[in-house]
């Protein structure tokens, strides 16, 4: 009976918004799985949103030798999309350990490796959004 090959126990994780994805990674040929499906299933945008570190990986270290699977959850489409792109450039840099590469993410997009802080604004006690107040007529 053939054993199963266990993965590493190390989780990189990446956050957008609510949005929270998780990276797990073993030694293989570059194949990277979003959500059980290959990323070249992903729309046009996406695909090419997860793909951008990936790239520049390729053009500073070289092929990538690791399986990559991601799972997402919370949030919105798009946020699950830019936590998995930062998780994917978390966990090719703690493979390297470069700070060439470093420098080539932080380069092309800080978000690549700093979580973004933005969040929505919370709703005000009585009013209907965050900020937009209710008119007041006089006459």
């Amino acid at each position: 009976m053939e054993q199963k090959q266990s993965l590493p126990k190390i989780i990189i994780s990446g956050k957008r918004k609510t949005a929270v994805a998780k990276l797990r990674f073993k030694e293989g040929s570059g194949i990277i799985t979003y959500n059980g499906l290959p990323y070249t299933e992903l729309h046009l945008f996406h695909r090419l949103a997860i793909s951008e570190p990936l790239r520049i990986y390729e053009n500073t270290i070289g092929k990538l030798n690791y399986d990559l699977f991601i799972k997402t959850s919370g949030g919105g489409k798009e946020a699950q999309i830019q936590a998995a792109r930062l998780a994917i450039a978390r966990a090719l840099l703690y493979l390297t350990k470069s700070e060439e590469l470093k420098r080539a993410f932080i380069s092309y997009d800080r978000n690549l490796l700093v979580q973004d802080s933005r969040r929505k604004e919370a709703r005000k006690p009585g009013d209907s959004k965050a900020r937009a107040k209710r008119q007041k007529s006089y006459r």
